[in-house]
């Protein structure tokens, strides 16, 4: 069963991708810069990746096509994503967000009639089960600091927008489109997304600054730039930097998703990828040294038992 280890596989890079992501936040990293970072390595991997397997396909107008929706899915999700980290924490956020993995599931076994085996529907509903509870923090150790009104809307944004991604390769491949060519456009167009973006949000800050500074006046006090903007830049470079690493292993992660998808049915390859939560909660719970609530730690064996049964 390669398709169970490369799903495996998937989860894990893929999760590190929104770890380095929730570390950038925590270092001040600019967000947009972030996104910019991501999308440009992730362009890169898929296309390099396309051309050494000589399945490159820029002129076929369904690659674009499907790259739109996948790419809005993947940019936007991560987006709401980022800002839902704004008001509450990642061990939460991450696995919330992976609720989309339900109607990819769906999607495979309605639509795509793929074959539903007992026990490996068993592993996914303990897969399922286990990410709802690693978003359960009980007691003095529950956050008191979300916004409810806020948080709870762009988590639901974010789990619908990657439905679109998730599900999306999906449909891609059964339409016989190369799904790294696929991602290369989508990554490609959210790219050019946010660097637009980027572009608009440096000549605002730009034209700012020299409202608050004359040029004139610069030159005969001898001014350097603001702390506002030495700031500013200081920002992008950490927010660019952290997204360049993240967007490797977010290229690394959905490109072994993808083959998985390719091989095994997606109602139990998408739960697996979806543990890819495991990995951004429990790095933040050891990096910023909080504690696993009590369904927290049941969630760790639900989650394991899943992984077991999948594999039967």
């Amino acid at each position: 069963m390669i398709w169970f280890a490369t799903a495996v596989l998937s989860a894990l890079v893929f999760g590190l991708a929104g770890l380095l992501m929730k570390v950038s936040q925590m270092r001040g990293g600019a967000l947009s810069s972030l996104l910019l970072g991501l999308y440009a390595a992730g362009t890169c991997g898929f296309w390099l990746q396309a051309l050494l397997a000589k399945s490159w396909q820029p002129f076929d107008g369904r690659i674009w096509l499907a790259g739109a929706v996948v790419g809005l899915g993947s940019a936007w999700g991560n987006l709401l994503f980022m800002r839902a980290l704004d008001y509450g924490p990642a061990s939460l956020t991450s696995p919330l967000a992976n609720g989309n993995i339900v109607f990819v599931m769906a999607m495979g076994a309605i639509w795509f009639e793929e074959p539903v085996r007992p026990v490996a529907l068993a592993g996914a509903a303990a897969l399922i089960a286990g990410i709802v509870l690693l978003s359960i923090r009980t007691g003095r150790r529950a956050p008191r600091t979300i916004d409810y009104r806020r948080w709870y809307p762009l988590v639901a944004g974010a789990t619908l927008l990657f439905v679109f991604r998730n599900g999306g390769l999906k449909v891609t491949d059964s339409l016989g489109l190369d799904s790294t060519s696929v991602l290369w456009a989508g990554y490609l167009l959210s790219w050019l997304w946010f660097a637009a973006a980027a572009g608009l949000e440096g000549r605002k800050q730009a034209d700012g600054a020299g409202r608050a500074v004359p040029v004139g006046q610069a030159a005969r006090t001898g001014a350097g730039p603001s702390p506002s903007l030495a700031g500013g830049r200081s920002a992008r470079a950490i927010g660019f930097g952290w997204g360049l690493a993240a967007g490797i292993c977010s290229y690394g992660g959905l490109q072994l998703y993808a083959n998985a998808l390719a091989q095994g049915p997606s109602y139990l390859v998408a739960p697996i990828f979806a543990a890819n939560s495991l990995v951004v909660a429990v790095g933040s719970l050891l990096i910023y040294r909080e504690r696993l609530s009590a369904p927290q730690r049941f969630a760790l064996l639900f989650l394991l038992l899943g992984l077991v049964l999948v594999r039967l």
